[in-house]
């Protein structure tokens, strides 16, 4: 077993992989007391396209719960780790036009260049403040994630750049996601070799001489959650093998097919929060972003329930009621994904605690009603405790339009930045 340079995570070696380790047990004792608390994760996922009020808005209850609406109900089972927050906003987006100068700006809280070429302008989103202060920690500093590539053309005199990328650096520059889940789990496990071998070699083949030594040195406990940790990993190998052959979906030109990218957008969207929650799990990185679509995506949404259509033609529903019905469904089918995600956190056991537990999970959308492309209230759930700093479970009410980077600074906080203002905010939520 070898201890990385980061402290906390043993990981194993082969030809071309290197497979990081979720915690175990022997590696805790290893340490200082200081450094065997869990670490702090986040993840912003963003939804594209907005939601349907009515269906979205929880009913609050006395000592500041709330009962879930039918876009929540997903959530319903893990409500005392989901907050629900209302009257955030990004100020800087109100005078921007359609959907592009909301999403772009998102984590960054600035106002965004209304351009369709290269003079793209933005600030630095919250992931990317975070990851200069802290990302060393970890073998990646962020993971930028996605499942739409981009078309870089002009619409509305915005370029869909905008549209395309939560994550920004510093210099405007937009970090670019990944989107195929084979070459985020090669990235994640270092699979130089698996990644130029046409036979694609298991990661497993690849450590198993480390893997068999490491576990002769370990505990009961610990060498069953290794060999439970082994077993999900060539699992999701196998998954992601199954649904780059599966037959395609039909998709607009914007959602395009790209090479690697599987079929099926469900089994996209499940592999990518499985990857997530690998990624957290065995400390690869701390900080990720994930665009479940680009903005403006006119996706169909055909295998959801009285969804068939595209989604950007259901968000403008004009109030009509078959419309209208179609988007709340969706809107609901995203919650689930999120509540997935959620599941699978909470399923990793480290230090007596969660991995949710650990972590600071939001699902947000950049706008409010996608018909008016409203930029108040914004649609915002939170989750995790963030190693007990946060109190989970409420309905977070702020006075009307409290910019939304005073959440983000909360969270920069509870992740460990020693900052007192991002973006308009010099108040931290939480």
């Amino acid at each position: 077993m070898t201890l990385p340079r980061f402290g906390r995570r043993a990981f194993l070696r082969g030809t071309g992989a290197t497979m990081m380790l979720p915690w175990l047990e022997a590696v805790a004792e290893r340490l200082p007391r200081a450094l065997r608390a869990p670490p702090v994760r986040m993840a912003i996922l963003v939804t594209p396209n907005g939601v349907l009020p009515q269906a979205w808005e929880p009913v609050a209850t006395e000592g500041g719960g709330y009962v879930p609406s039918f876009a929540l109900t997903p959530i319903s089972p893990r409500i005392r780790d989901v907050s629900v927050l209302t009257g955030l906003c990004n100020r800087q987006s109100f005078l921007g036009d359609g959907h592009y100068a909301k999403v772009a700006p998102l984590l960054t809280g600035q106002e965004i260049r209304r351009t369709g070429g290269r003079d793209l302008a933005n600030g630095i989103s919250m992931d990317q403040f975070a990851a200069q202060q802290l990302g060393g920690r970890t073998l990646l500093p962020s993971l930028e994630l996605g499942c739409d590539p981009i078309t870089p053309v002009e619409d509305m005199g915005y370029s869909t750049v905008y549209g395309g990328h939560i994550a920004w650096g510093a210099n405007s520059q937009p970090i670019t996601k990944e989107i195929v889940p084979r070459l985020l789990f090669d990235r994640m496990f270092r699979s130089t070799t698996m990644a130029a071998d046409p036979a694609r070699q298991s990661v497993l083949d690849l450590v198993k001489r480390d893997a068999d030594r490491l576990a002769a040195n370990l505990g009961v406990r610990d060498r069953e959650k290794l060999i439970e940790y082994q077993e999900s990993v060539r699992a999701l190998e196998l998954r992601i093998a199954a649904a780059e052959l599966a037959p395609r979906q039909s998709l607009t030109a914007a959602d395009a097919p790209q090479k690697g990218v599987p079929a099926n957008y469900a089994d996209h969207v499940a592999l990518m929060t499985d990857l997530i929650a690998l990624a957290f799990a065995t400390d690869t990185t701390r900080i990720v972003t994930f665009l479940l679509a680009n903005e403006v995506s006119g996706r169909d949404f055909s295998f959801v329930e009285g969804c068939s259509g595209g989604f950007h033609d259901f968000s403008h529903h004009e109030g009509k009621p078959e419309k209208q019905d179609a988007y709340r469904r969706i809107n609901r089918w995203h919650v689930e994904q999120y509540a997935a995600l959620l599941d699978k956190l909470a399923a990793h056991e480290e230090g007596g605690t969660s991995l949710l537990d650990n972590s600071m999970i939001v699902l947000a959308a950049a706008m409010r009603d996608g018909n008016a492309h409203d930029p108040h209230d914004l649609p915002i759930l939170l989750a995790g405790r963030a190693g007990g700093a946060i109190e989970s479970g409420r309905l977070i009410a702020s006075p009307t339009d409290t910019p939304v980077c005073s959440l983000w600074l909360g969270m920069l906080q509870k992740f460990g930045v020693a900052t007192n203002r991002f973006g308009d905010a010099d108040h931290a939520l939480l």
